[in-house]
């Protein structure tokens, strides 16, 4: 049995993780703890709030109890308003936390682009544009080119976590452009793992969401990879571990 533990902040898209879980099947086990989320509200000040070294404190010490054996900060935008050192930093903190491997959302992105090969990419945000803005400088800062954007505007998780199956799609469509490699989704509070294959389906190449990365990022800490292919291109590559 693999345990992975994925800091999660409030209550939006929790149930994409269960998901995965089920279309991984076998060994894998994926534990989530709630943190605190403050202020919902998609702003700098309170994105970084969301992801100060006392919140992920105060969640590790329920995590602890699962016995996990990797842990994921599932907050994209709770880690790249850091900036790329800020969320290093944030990570060094967290494996100290947490005495095992860890990581972000926000780096699970670049590994997850490097891991299927592609460099340019796509951005379809959820999050207001200076917000989007600064998820755009993350990913060049981790050799990534960003060749479109689409800026959402909406402020708050809750408002997020209410989106269907179409209002994943026509995000995704528009911030595709021909010379994307992928699409990336970032938002954690976006339910994604249902429509990975119609995603990839509908754009004709890989997609990257937030929730279907952290769960990714959590099994390469454990020197992992999965086959399922209903989670996307991402968990289609070698080894397999499990058919």
């Amino acid at each position: 049995m693999t345990a992975l533990g994925f800091l999660y902040p409030g209550h939006s898209a929790e149930d994409d993780y269960p998901r995965i879980e089920q279309l991984l099947g076998s060994d894998i086990r994926v534990d989530l703890v709630h943190t605190d989320i403050g202020e919902d509200a998609h702003r700098v000040a309170a994105l970084r709030e969301m992801g100060s070294a006392e919140r992920l404190a105060a969640g590790m010490e329920a995590l602890r109890l699962t016995g996990a054996e990797t842990v994921v900060w599932a907050c994209t935008s709770g880690g790249f308003v850091h900036g790329w050192e800020g969320a290093q930093e944030q990570v060094r903190t967290l494996a100290r936390l947490a005495g095992m491997p860890a990581s972000s959302t926000s780096f699970a992105f670049v590994h997850a682009a490097r891991e299927i090969g592609v460099r340019r990419v796509a951005v379809g945000a959820t999050y207001p544009q200076d917000v989007a803005a600064l998820f755009a400088d993350f990913l060049r800062a981790g050799g990534l080119e960003v060749t479109g954007m689409r800026s959402s505007g909406i402020v708050t998780a809750a408002e997020v976590g209410t989106w269907g199956e179409e209002d994943v799609l026509t995000l995704a469509r528009a911030a595709d452009v021909p010379d994307a490699e992928a699409v990336l989704l970032p938002d954690t509070a976006l339910h994604t793992a249902a429509h990975l294959s119609l995603l990839e389906k509908a754009l004709s190449k890989p997609v990257l969401t937030a929730n279907q990365v952290s769960v990714w990022e959590g099994l390469r800490l454990a020197d992992r990879r999965v086959n399922a292919p209903t989670l996307g291109t991402l968990f289609t590559r070698e080894p397999l571990v499990q058919v």
